[in-house]
């Protein structure tokens, strides 16, 4: 019989269910994996499988790409047959992705009971999709795994019982700690060593899907880019984006790549001088040696602040020069 189904839909949760599958094979319970499709092309879904050695998915839905609604109910209505089908005694979802809530939903209305893994992060601003989708997960799951001490005080302001509550760590600090020696060098990946160079990531709909905030972003990055070589790996969101509101010659002199394995981005991140992102994960993994890391134009994830480094700058605001002020 199955005990757990975990669940995966996305990029993000990927590296958070990796250690979870493993230590879960190591226990000797028995477990199935889901993975809903919600990333699904090989540069956004197979290579994290084959760089983290995830199991092959025992059941795959196939969701792919839609809006916030169509993309949720999808993996709703596909995932309720699999759960009949394997009557697991709990789901297991990670993160705050829509394939998160939509698990936890059909899970939840269905009896079984649900665990979530990082629990309790808050940024409190109700315009973020991952926002919605971690609150609502929290009501309705029957244990709440936090990663850090400040996600059960979050939990208890919204009147969850501290039984339910089970502080485990960070999972995503798992996985950097089991592969950083793993990492690609980064002059392979660039086909060339750089002495000193930014990595960018920047993929959020908030950021990207404005021409006026994803210009004045493109702009900040190219003065940074007079001053440090930039490199970034391009999502293919962005890139569509980039090109439909014409702005590709602002990439010119940017160090483009494809979207690459975690493999690659580890090495990336630590061999850089400077980490600019909007993914709440990537954040956090530069804490872990000597790069400086800045949120980029990104309302706060939920996640604790940065414990050293300058403060953290955004475009199209502040008006001073972010490239000098990261000098």
């Amino acid at each position: 019989m199955t005990q757990i189904l975990g669940v995966a839909g996305a990029r993000p949760n990927f590296m958070k269910i990796a250690p979870v599958m493993a230590a879960l094979a190591e226990a000797g319970v028995a477990a199935q994996l889901l993975h809903t499709g919600q990333h699904y092309d090989a540069a956004m879904s197979d290579s994290f499988f084959a760089d983290l050695g995830i199991p092959r998915p025992d059941h795959h839905l196939e969701v792919g790409s839609g809006s916030h609604a169509v993309q949720t109910a999808e993996v709703m209505k596909r995932f309720e047959p699999v759960l009949e089908s394997v009557r697991p005694q709990a789901v297991l979802v990670v993160g705050d992705v829509n394939s998160t809530i939509a698990c936890a939903l059909v899970a939840a209305k269905r009896g079984v009971r649900v665990i979530h893994v990082e629990a309790g992060l808050r940024s409190y601003d109700r315009s973020m999709p991952e926002e919605i989708n971690r609150v609502l997960t929290d009501q309705i799951s029957d244990l709440l795994c936090t990663t850090e001490k400040s996600a059960l005080a979050n939990l208890q302001r919204e009147g969850i019982d501290p039984a339910r509550v089970e502080f485990v760590g960070n999972v995503m600090i798992d996985t950097l700690h089991r592969n950083l020696e793993r990492a690609v060098p980064s002059a392979r990946t660039l086909g060339a060593a750089l002495p000193q160079y930014a990595v960018l990531t920047l993929h959020r709909p908030s950021n990207v899907d404005d021409p006026a905030t994803l210009g004045a972003l493109l702009d900040v990055i190219g003065e940074i880019n007079r001053a440090l070589p930039v490199v970034m790996p391009l999502h293919p969101r962005t890139r569509g984006n980039i090109d439909k509101f014409g702005f590709s010659a602002r990439l010119d002199g940017l160090r483009i790549l494809p979207p690459v394995g975690y493999l690659d981005m580890l090495g990336l991140m630590r061999d850089a001088k400077l980490v600019l992102t909007d993914s709440g994960g990537i954040q956090e993994r530069p804490r872990r040696w000597a790069s400086r890391v800045s949120p980029c134009a990104r309302t706060p994830s939920g996640r604790s602040p940065f414990p050293r480094g300058p403060t953290p700058w955004s475009a199209p605001t502040p008006k001073r020069s972010a490239a000098r002020s990261w000098k």
